[in-house]
């Protein structure tokens, strides 16, 4: 192995392991500080303003039942990404809002995609959806690949649950690192659909 591939390697495994050990937090704290265009608000939600917001990275693969998906496919739409996993508490907590507001909000032009991440397998994934009443879709990401996907000083993933609500342009507008409820979740989409 070439010294770069080392470092490249070394590089992910630092950053699949600084993901674990923040894992199924209730919430953290991210500064807005330095260069990075957002702004931490009180109530545990970063948004960066339009104009200023850094492109979602690629999220495609296969789903949890075994289809193909592009998040990219749904540019001109608000998607809400929600990463979760199937052992996480908080998850558990806050998979009935998601469910209710991703089938309240269909029509208005809003998809969910779940980032299922850290599961062994799919199994216990395919049984939390259908616990939980989870109709959306969700990419299977065991080792975290796609949360790595995003750019540091950016609105990234850091948490299991995050939550993403990407712009119509494909653009990350908002993040929460913490469980959400239906209240906070729309406090978060609403903005951002009411977007010209």
């Amino acid at each position: 192995m070439s010294t770069r591939s080392r470092a490249v390697l070394l590089s992910a495994v630092a950053a699949v392991a600084a993901l674990t050990l923040s894992a199924c937090g209730n919430g953290g704290t991210s500064g807005g500080g330095g260069n990075t265009n957002f702004v931490t608000g009180n109530n545990g939600i970063d948004t960066a303003p339009q104009g200023k917001r850094a492109a979602a990275p690629d999220l495609s693969g296969k789903t949890i039942d075994g289809k193909t998906l592009d998040v990219a496919d749904y540019k001109g739409k608000v998607v809400v990404i929600n990463v979760w996993g199937s052992w996480c508490g908080p998850c558990r907590e806050e998979a009935q809002y998601f469910a209710k507001v991703s089938k309240a909000y269909e029509s208005k032009g809003v998809r969910f995609v779940g980032i299922n991440t850290r599961d062994t397998s799919t199994t216990p994934a395919l049984a939390f959806e259908k616990e939980h009443g989870i109709s959306y879709p969700s990419l299977y990401d065991p080792t975290g690949k796609l949360m790595l996907r995003f750019k540091r000083g950016t609105l990234n993933p850091q948490l299991i649950p995050s939550t993403l609500i990407i712009d119509k342009d494909g653009k990350v507008a908002a993040r929460a690192l913490e469980a959400l409820d239906d209240t906070a979740l729309l406090k978060m989409l609403k903005p951002v659909l009411a977007e010209k």
